[in-house]
């Protein structure tokens, strides 16, 4: 029985993809029942292909980054098509392969997308826009966007942790109102996030013991301000021990969050810019995708 299946490629993501490893990957797909169709994301987003043509397929699968799986979810829940996800990991950080165990290999990629199962996962919703493992604001959110393309292809990783560094001398803390489910906490943060993921660029590491990918509820990670060196050592010690319990940093769970700001705040969403809010709702959409493992 032969599938219809659409493969959305960003040939720009990552070190990118050769044609000779897209000509590879379909021939093995099609070798195994797939009808497949290649879209190329350029003049048109990934989202923007997957909001106009998913409906007439039943897989999609992406090769690409974490920015292209989340214009590809984006596109499936706002067309309201609900069908199972493949993603053939290119990017940089990939932090989503990261968290689910696929490889970093197309061509094992590939042998996961055709012999794995659907795993449902949940999705979030910022204000109006869909995101597949992270929102957050403050220290280093700025550094995936705003690290130039090529610089990632030539150093891959180590390009976030140098943009990074560079990002230090612009850390200002935010005076925030954090409202979650019938919580609220209120400080002045330097950093927080919320997640459906166990790895955020490789710099933030969450235990997989206590991140639950489809339960309908986020992770969410606050870093106050440090008031000496003592504070700043113990955040420093508490991502190195993936332990975020302290007076410096908390993880909270919870299926809503509200932030609100003194000002605008810069966000970033899966990587890419978020724009600039002074107030914020993000929501869980409970096992609303799910994507082949």
């Amino acid at each position: 029985m032969t599938h219809s299946m659409m493969l959305i490629v960003n040939p720009f993501s990552g070190r990118g993809i050769s044609r000779f490893a897209i000509g590879t990957i379909v021939s093995q797909l099609c070798s195994n029942g797939y009808f497949v169709t290649v879209y190329f994301s350029g003049e048109h987003s990934p989202g923007e292909l997957a909001y106009e043509y998913s409906k007439h397929h039943e897989l999609v699968v992406c090769a690409g980054g974490d920015g292209t799986l989340s214009s590809v979810v984006s596109g499936l829940m706002r067309a309201g098509v609900s069908i199972p996800v493949g993603y053939i990991p290119t990017g940089t950080a990939n932090d989503v392969a990261t968290t689910l165990a696929l490889s970093k290999l197309p061509s094992e990629a590939v042998q996961t997308i055709i012999n794995g199962k659907p795993r449902p996962l949940d999705i979030g919703l910022f204000s109006e826009r869909y995101f597949t493992y992270i929102a957050a604001f403050g220290a280093f959110t700025g550094v995936a966007y705003t690290t130039p393309q090529n610089a990632k292809r030539s150093l891959g990783h180590f390009a976030y942790v140098l943009g990074g560094l560079a990002d230090v001398s612009t850390i200002k803390a935010r005076r925030t109102i954090v409202e979650y489910d019938e919580n609220v906490i209120e400080g002045e943060f330097i950093f927080g996030a919320v997640v459906n993921s166990t790895s955020v660029a490789g710099l933030v590491k969450l235990d997989p013991k206590r991140v639950d990918l489809a339960d309908g509820l986020f992770e969410i990670v606050l870093v106050r301000q440090p008031v000496d060196l003592a504070a700043f050592l113990d955040i420093l010690a508490s991502l190195a021990k993936q332990s975020y319990d302290g007076d410096n940093m908390q993880l909270l769970h919870a299926s809503q969050v509200k932030f609100t700001f003194e000002e605008d705040v810069a966000w970033t969403v899966d990587g890419e810019n978020g724009g600039l809010h002074k107030e914020v709702e993000i929501k869980n959409c409970h096992r609303a995708v799910s994507i082949i493992v």
